[in-house]
Formats: C-alpha cells, sequence, structure tokens
C-alpha cells in the first residue's frame, strides 16, 4: 500500500529501480496552453551540480552515470488525464559516487510572458513507483495554494549513512529554471 506523505516528510526508499512520476492539471480557459517542465539536479557534497549533465531535463534525457533517465517532454499537460505527465527513471545503484542528493523541480515555462502560476494549476503530485512491480510506492500530493510561484521543487532523493531515502519538500519560487542553474551550478551552461 502507498504511503500519502506530507509537506516534509521523509521514508526509507528501499528500491534501487524506481520511475519518479510528476503530474498536474492546468485550470481550463487561462489563455496559452500550460507547458509545466519536470527537472532533476543532482547534486554533490557542496549542494552543487559535479557537471552541466547531471542536470537532466527534456533537453538533457539521461544523466552521465546512466542513473537517470528523462523520459519525455509534455508541453501541454495532456500525457494522461488522470496519471503522470512527465517522468524520470532512476537507478540508484548507478548514481556516481559524488552525487548525495536528486532534486526534483518542475517549473512552468515561460510563466512570466504567459502570465500563469502555480495557482492556475491543479492536482500536482509526485510519486514514487517500484518499477519491479509497477506498485506506487509513495506519493505527495500538493495540497498547497502557490497563487504566485512559478516552480516548486516537489521532492527529494538523498543518501544518509549509506541509505538512500525520500523527503517531500513542496517549496514554492517565483522563479524559472535559470534560477536553479545558478544556484546549484556554478560552470558555464553551453547552449
Amino acid at each position: 500500500m502507498a504511503i500519502n506523505l506530507q509537506k516534509g516528510q521523509k521514508i526509507d526508499i528501499g528500491l534501487t529501480k524506481m520511475s519518479v512520476g510528476l503530474g498536474w492539471n492546468p485550470n481550463e480557459g487561462t489563455g496559452y496552453d500550460f507547458d509545466l517542465d519536470a527537472s532533476a539536479f543532482m547534486i554533490d557534497a557542496n549542494r552543487l551540480i559535479p557537471a552541466e549533465e547531471f542536470f537532466v531535463f527534456y533537453g538533457n534525457t539521461d544523466s552521465p552515470d546512466r542513473a537517470l533517465h528523462h523520459t519525455g517532454d509534455d508541453p501541454t499537460g495532456g500525457n494522461s488525464a488522470d496519471g503522470d505527465d512527465e517522468i524520470i527513471e532512476v537507478d540508484l545503484s548507478k548514481v556516481d559516487s559524488r552525487v548525495q542528493e536528486i532534486l526534483f523541480v518542475v517549473t512552468i515555462h515561460e510563466a512570466t510572458q504567459r502570465k500563469q502560476n502555480y495557482g492556475q494549476v491543479r492536482n500536482s503530485y509526485i510519486r514514487i513507483v517500484d518499477d519491479s512491480n509497477g506498485q506506487e510506492v509513495a506519493k505527495y500530493e500538493l495540497g498547497e495554494d502557490f497563487s504566485i510561484e512559478t516552480a516548486v521543487e516537489f521532492g527529494r532523493l538523498y543518501k544518509r549513512d549509506g541509505k538512500w531515502k525520500f523527503e517531500a519538500s513542496g517549496i514554492g519560487y517565483k522563479e524559472d529554471l535559470s534560477f536553479f542553474l545558478s544556484k546549484y551550478y556554478k560552470g558555464q551552461i553551453i547552449k
């Protein structure tokens, strides 16, 4: 039976291979289509990504250690009426030894230009599915009203005492993807 997580709740993962599914439903009649993008930041002990390739998103679908795979962009949120809109597959046995944490962030593409925010999005969640049997292990539903935020850190996998754990974060930001890149990557981004 799946665990329904609350904000800040932490659990032992106990899995090696899993899928991290992220889902959302934009409200109708807001003008533009909503394009929400799931990303993962693989962070070292200095709270930085070791190299640009450790930032996994629709434009870089595989981490260099092959531990993370983004299955693709859903530019409209229409991949599924009830299921995951974007999925990041995780194999913790392959994670580079420098990586201590994996943050899962969802940003609204062109939110400022389109005048969009999470107040116009409903049924947002992050869930962990055991790849061995397809069963949902844990789910965190973003129940709060993020009325002005344009990005949300949904959750994070992190290593403590050699074991991987998951925390339901639910931290909202009025920022875009470049904010997270400047926070977690100090090198030059090559376009």
